[in-house]
Order: structure tokens, then sequence, then C-alpha cells
């Protein structure tokens, strides 16, 4: 009870000490991690020290080395290379069979690094805090050790907890352990608020009566060897009405979740992506225009465009929707759809349904998506941690990409200082032609004349708001 009540103390935080912070870039006073024992390895690559830089840091050459004496010495990932699952040690020859079945030959360095500290040939028994860019394979690397020393397990018992921020993330990375976990026998729970708490709890824990097993802990046991949580729901199970017969006792992986509980754990960071960074200067009232030009210049190539909120998503997918001769499938994917919806837009998106998905925020942390070759951003983040995450939707698994920022004359100075707190000052700034743009203006014009009357039973209005600009698009019922 003294690790639930700890872990539940840790994950009314959770937000704002790990997944909200940024340690790629604010430096190690801010990371959530403080070592519970000195056996400890920090894995990161040799390129982007950022990650040193001092709170507020401008001038370049200015440095600070770590704080905690484990992460002075990393170990530097960048000297790994893409293995062949042939000559991965140890690896388990029913995992073997499950990663070719998706169709993975290799294995990324990242994920060769974590898996020689913590099977073979290091086998050691240690915290690892890992610090490598956005797709590059840190779910799998993770995932692929625990599923591997868990494969011998004889009784089944919650032993790995996975903590992530979003409800989309917790189904993709429960899609990951499945794919790895079904072949050996091990069985994965989800415990996200995609069903009722009481649907969630059947399928997690064991009620007494069904079978006389002597391992079992007052009647209860667990039904799952791995669990994948959202903080809120997990705080559901193990908070002040806690799940009768759910417990953390033998837990001992914990990706993702800040330390200071006495089991193994395992922090990933994200650091910035290598994809061209393309700033697009418009004017704000033609901002709009400018987006369609470019996506018409882009073809159908695969494209995420991001807005600030879940309305603006909403709004901005709806205009674009009346470019009729645009040509481009357009869908909408943010907080105010329903999850079932949301599941299904992001299948098809990665299925190539559909060429262009305008979100919210809602779809940078972790989630990923093969083939995006360009992420756009309608409107430029406030912060540079959103900045990464936006643009690790493209390049990923060693791909290369593109990131539009679209932005008027007043942003660029800010736009510069983000890109040099990200270590990425070199970027070419892209044109579109103002003939392009100019030939979208009837179109917008019209798109303007669709005004709903007032008291109108048959359509509802909705007012967009784009850089000041306001328009009435009719929505019918």
């Amino acid at each position: 009870m003294v690790l639930e009540r700890c872990l539940c103390a840790s994950l009314s935080k959770v937000e704002e000490m790990h997944f909200e912070s940024s340690p790629c870039f604010e430096g190690p006073d801010n990371w959530a991690i403080e070592p519970t024992r000195i056996s400890q390895v920090y894995l990161k690559r040799k390129e982007g020290n950022g990650l040193f830089k001092k709170m507020g840091e401008e001038e370049e050459g200015q440095r600070s080395a770590p704080v905690l004496p484990w992460m002075r010495d990393p170990v530097d990932v960048t000297l790994c290379r893409q293995l062949p699952l042939r000559k991965v040690p140890f690896l388990n020859p029913r995992l073997k069979s499950a990663l070719e079945n998706i169709e993975i030959s290799n294995l990324f360095p990242v994920q060769v690094a974590v898996w020689q500290e913590t099977v073979g040939p290091g086998n050691f028994d240690r915290d690892l805090c890992i610090n490598s860019p956005t797709g590059s394979g840190k779910t799998l690397a993770y995932a692929l050790p625990i599923v591997h020393k868990l494969s011998t397990r004889a009784v089944t018992r919650l032993r790995a907890l996975v903590v992530v921020p979003t409800r989309d993330l917790a189904l993709q990375v429960k899609q990951v352990f499945d794919t790895l976990a079904l072949p050996v026998g091990l069985l994965v729970g989800l415990a996200a608020g995609q069903s009722s708490l009481k649907d969630e709890i059947s399928g997690l824990v064991q009620v007494p009566g069904y079978e006389d097993d002597p391992y079992v802990s007052h009647g209860f046991r667990s039904k799952v060897d791995i669990l994948v949580a959202t903080p809120g729901r997990l705080v559901d199970h193990i908070g002040t009405k806690a799940t009768t017969g759910f417990t953390l006792e033998h837990l001992y992986y914990l990706p993702d979740l800040p330390s200071g509980l006495e089991f193994k754990s395992c922090t990933c960071s994200r650091t910035y992506p290598a994809q061209t960074e393309l700033p697009l200067i418009c004017e704000r009232k033609v901002k709009p225009l400018y987006l369609v030009a470019l996506l018409k210049s882009l073809g159908e190539e695969k494209c995420i465009v991001f807005t600030k909120s879940v309305d603006s998503t909403h709004r901005l997918c709806k205009l674009l929707n009346c470019f009729g001769d645009l040509q481009i499938d357009i869908k909408e994917y943010s907080g105010l759809q329903h999850q079932r919806v949301r599941s299904k837009t992001l299948n098809e998106f990665r299925k190539g349904e559909f060429q262009v998905l305008v979100s919210s925020d809602a779809m940078t942390r972790g989630m990923d998506v093969e083939g995006v070759r360009n992420v756009i951003n309608y409107d430029m983040p406030k912060y540079i941690k959103t900045y990464v995450h936006r643009a690790g939707r493209t390049a990923r698994a060693g791909q290369t990409g593109r990131c539009f920022t679209l932005m008027s004359n007043d942003e660029i100075g800010r736009f510069k200082k983000m890109m040099k707190k990200a270590e990425a000052s070199a970027f070419q700034e892209h044109y579109v032609s103002s003939s392009l743009v100019e030939a979208l203006t009837s179109t917008y014009q019209s798109v303007k004349g669709r005004i709903a009357p007032v008291g109108s039973k048959q359509t509802s209005k909705v007012l967009e708001e784009f850089c000041g600009y306001h328009v009435l698009v009719t929505l019918e019922k």
C-alpha cells in the first residue's frame, strides 16, 4: 500500500513533472528523475547537448555539466548501428518471429543500445534514462526487453506499468506490447478510460471463487502481466476508492514515469528530429489562402496540419473542405471527437485513405503514423517543446521530412529564438507563389458569402476567426 500511495501522489503531478516538462532543453534541474540507487545508466545521442543547457540561457558556448552524477558519462547511442534480428544476442525466437510478422528485420540504434544494457551482454539490473530523437523507436526500445524478461514468468502478476499522457497514445503503446507479448503468452491490459470502470476492472482483476490458486492473495489475482495506463485512470484504481484486488506490489518495470519509487524504471525523453525547417511568411488576413496554396503545391503527400486548439482544428477543417478545387481529402482529429471517431480517423490516415489530417496537439505526444512527409504549423506553437513534439510526427524511423510554419512578420523573431533553443538555427524560408494565392481569392469570397439566415432551423452558423479575418461558414445539419 505504501507503493500505491507514493505512485498516486506522483501521478497527481505527472503532467507537470515529466510529460509537460522539457528535459531535452531545460536541463537536468527540471528532470523529475532522482536516482533511487547508484546503478543508473544514461543513454543519449552524441549530437545535441541541449540537455545540459542552463535555464534561460541564450548565448552560445555557455554550458553546464549535468547535475546528476550518473548523467555525466552517458553511453553514446550513436556508436550503435542497426542490427539484424538474427544477430541480436539472446533474443527469444518467438519475439523474433513476432517482429518479422510486422516487417521489422533490424533494430534501430537506440533499440540496440537499450537491449545491450538490459538483456545482453550487459544484463544489468538498473534504471535507464534514454535521450533519443522522436521517431527513433523508443517505445520498442523499452517494450522488447520488458517482454523478453517477463517471457519466462510462471504466474501472472502485474510486473510492468507503462504510464502515458493521452488515451490515444495509450492505445498505440498497447498495440506495440500486444504484438510482442501475445506470442510469448503474456497478457497486456489497458486502463485509459476506453471503457467503463467496471469493464476495466473485470479485465484487470480476477475475482475470488473462479479457481483455487495457492498464489492468489486474499482471493484476488491480476489478469495481466503488463498494464498501459493514463495517469487519471490509474489514480482511479489506486486512489482513495482503490480497485479491490488491484496491487502494484509485484511491479518491477516502470517506463516513462518519474522515479522516486523503489523498482526498476526506464525514462525516455525526446530530442529534435532530423527534418528540414521551412518558415512560410504570410499576411495575417490571407493566412488560410497560403495554407491552401501550400497544400496544393504538396500534391498528394501525407501531411499533418497543427492548430492551437481543438476549436481551431474543427473550424479550419471545415474551411479547407469548402475549397472544392483543392482535390485533397482532409479530415479532423481533435478532442472534440469521440474516441471511436478519432481511432477510426487515425487508422484511415495510417492506411493512406486521405492525405491531410488537421489536428490539435493531441496528435503530438508520441503518435506514430508511417509516411508523414510534411508537418504544417498553421499556428506557430508558443513553446519549443510543443514544436519538437509536432515536428516529430515526420522524419521518423530514419526517414526524411519537412516542417512548415506559417507566420506573420512580427512572429519571425520568436521563431528564430525557438530554433536557437532547439539548436536548429539553420533553416530556409519557403515561398508560395502570389499568383496561387490570388487564384484562391474568389473561392474564399464565396465561402464568406455563405451566411445562414439568423434563426434558420435548416443550418447552424459557426463564426470562423482566422488571423483576425471573420468568416461565416454554414454547416448543414
